[in-house]
């Protein structure tokens, strides 16, 4: 029998930087180069919590930093 991998509902700021195999800066900065509208937003991150789809879309939007792009 397979073993299923378990699938969180919610992940903090620092699981989410785990599953994405980022550190938390560097979760940071692709929430700020791509998500927050204003800097005081940042204040909230590390209260945030994180679902599976916005776990997808950092790392689709990592690859797209590590390669050198920063514009979608």
């Amino acid at each position: 029998m397979l073993a299923q991998k378990t699938t969180k509902s919610h992940y903090s700021e620092a699981e989410a930087a785990d599953a994405l195999g980022v550190s938390v800066e560097q979760l940071r900065s692709l929430i700020k180069n791509y998500v927050v509208v204003a800097e005081e937003d940042l204040s909230n991150v590390p209260n945030a919590t994180f679902q599976a789809s916005d776990l997808l879309l950092l790392r689709i939007l990592s690859g797209l930093q590590s390669n050198g792009n920063n514009a979608i």
